[in-house]
């Protein structure tokens, strides 16, 4: 079981940065990839990043590629998402999520665990 901890979102000014972070607390399985996803108001769930657990490679959608980087502290189980040059557009609840794959996936129902999200919401 893996259970999923985010935090660092929050109220900004667009152009501003945020740093999201999220911590996997492993028991009985270890996650391979860790992805993110959020949910804008009214919308459905959006793919944004994901990234292989020890390994390195990683996948960032086009919608925010160039603005956002995903990284991870692999000593302490910890996943990050950089988020600079916020739109306000990028407001929504953003999600972490855990999959068993090797392969990173876009799909949100490959990912088995998810924690209860970060709100970030981005002025004009």
């Amino acid at each position: 079981q893996v259970q999923l901890v985010e935090s660092g979102g929050g109220l900004v000014q667009a152009g501003d940065s945020l740093r999201l972070s999220c911590a996997a607390s492993e028991r009985t399985v270890r996650p391979s990839t860790m992805g993110w996803f959020r949910r804008a108001p009214g919308k459905e769930r959006e793919f944004v990043a994901a990234i292989r657990v020890g390994v390195g490679s990683s996948y960032v959608s086009d919608s925010v590629k160039g603005r956002f980087t995903i990284s991870s502290d692999n000593a302490n189980n910890t996943v990050y998402l950089q988020l600079n040059s916020l739109k306000p557009e990028d407001t929504g609840v953003y999600y972490c999520a855990a999959s068993s794959s090797i392969l990173i996936r876009t799909g949100a129902d490959k990912y088995t665990y998810w924690g209860q999200g970060t709100q970030v919401t981005v002025s004009s």
